[in-house]
């Protein structure tokens, strides 16, 4: 190519100044052969350096245990799956490394199987983390997040060593995302101790271990501190954008990824304090997971576990926020000009606390003993944190316009349908 491009060069000068002298054979030849040589002692170069480059790289990965291993083992595995931790891992003198790695083996894999249809066998859909919190009676008990297992036709309980066991939920509330698991415990040897999150401080270091990602990456564990206490957290629980639920949970900037849903948040003694729920997933937003105090957990998993779900108190109404209200039925809706905010009652349940208090459709809910009520997250956070089944409750409310005020006895859901 270099000897095509100076007979072009020398063919156009030619054209230009007959004077131009001929390029020389043997000297082309050589320019040629010098220039081979210098362009193969180049790439050699580079690729030595390159070689170099990446076999370093490899090892740092490996050593950290950044990148799989393939094993050709049982079909070669993708992942050589390990719950060894090391203060030297961890890089943190005050994490006790024993008894973390032995609250590791309580953490379990939470596989959400459904049917597609009729015909079909059982699928996986996702997965998830769960932490064993108790033993008895030949059954283990594992505490998950509801929405690792929502709608799940079956659940099965990965406990390691390539060992699954089939699990049943027992109990799930969907406010607190909280769900509880039964299965045999024939193959259960540890369980995870429960901590106390009351007197937890900011900057504290805390340990999340889940199963980011699927079961792949089972075990993993990932170091950070609490970075906030008792945060408030707007939830939208039945898919209509719109927040009708409050969460007080953990704020920490240890890794939660997809998969540690479930899975538990550790203090330096080995101890859970929080089940890893849920994280800020914006391009922008780095290192915000949040985790459910286990204080708040507990009471909310003893329940479940007893009775299968949570017993929460109940009006017995139906109610939409004003702006939610269709068109042809905002004339139904009459408030004095000093008001602009409420819960508008659609529906009343026969037998109920509202209908026998003498609640109506289209009235509108202003305050809850003396609390005011402008949204569905007003109302039952009010409901569901300050009052309980057999308190009295005043509500006031305006009907075509004006004022009124009634008294009425909260029950459970199960007293208005029975």
């Amino acid at each position: 190519m270099e000897h095509d491009k100076n007979e072009t060069i020398e063919n156009n000068a030619a054209q230009k100044d007959d004077a131009v002298e001929q390029f020389d054979a043997s000297d082309l030849m050589k320019k040629r052969s010098t220039g081979k040589k210098r362009q193969f002692l180049s790439l050699l170069m580079s690729g030595l350096l390159g070689g170099i480059i990446s076999a370093t790289i490899i090892i740092v990965l490996l050593i950290n245990n950044l990148i799989p291993i393939q094993s050709n083992k049982q079909g070669n595995e993708n992942i050589t799956a390990s719950t060894t931790i090391s203060n030297d891992l961890l890089n943190d003198p005050d994490l006790s490394d024993t008894k973390i790695e032995d609250t590791s083996k309580a953490i379990v894999g939470i596989i959400n199987l459904q049917q597609q249809d009729i015909w079909s066998e059982s699928q996986e859909v996702g997965a998830g983390s769960g932490i064993i919190y108790k033993k008895e009676n030949g059954k283990a008990y594992i505490v998950t997040n509801n929405h690792v297992v929502e709608n799940a036709k079956q659940v099965k309980v990965d406990i390691g060593n390539d060992e699954q066991v089939m699990a049943n939920v027992i109990g799930s509330d969907k406010l607190t995302d909280l769900a509880v698991l039964e299965m045999d415990a024939k193959n259960v040897d540890t369980i995870a101790t429960l901590g106390s999150s009351k007197d937890l401080e900011i900057g504290e270091t805390v340990v999340a271990i889940g199963n980011p990602l699927g079961m792949d990456f089972a075990g993993s564990v990932t170091k950070g501190i609490i970075s906030g206490l008792n945060r408030s957290i707007k939830v939208d629980t039945n898919g209509d954008n719109q927040p009708d639920w409050v969460t007080e949970v953990i704020q920490t900037d240890a890794a939660i990824n997809p998969g540690n849903s479930g899975g538990a948040l550790v203090n330096k003694d080995g101890e859970i304090i929080g089940i890893n729920s849920m994280k800020i997933a914006r391009q922008e937003v780095e290192g915000i997971g949040f985790a459910i105090p286990i204080d708040t957990a507990l009471p909310i998993m003893e329940q479940l576990e007893k009775e299968g779900e949570i017993t929460r108190p109940q009006i017995g109404i139906s109610t939409v926020e004003m702006n939610q209200v269709p068109l042809e039925y905002q004339h139904k809706i009459i408030l004095p000009e000093d008001k602009d905010a409420g819960m508008v009652i659609a529906q009343v349940q026969p037998g109920s606390p509202a209908e026998k208090a003498g609640l109506q459709q289209f009235d509108v809910i202003t305050k809850i003993n003396n609390q005011e009520i402008k949204s569905i997250l007003d109302l039952r956070v009010y409901m569901y944190n300050e009052t309980t089944v057999g308190d009295q409750l005043k509500m006031e409310f305006y009907r075509d316009g004006k004022p009124k005020t009634i008294e009425l006895t909260l029950v459970s859901e199960e007293k208005i349908q029975s």
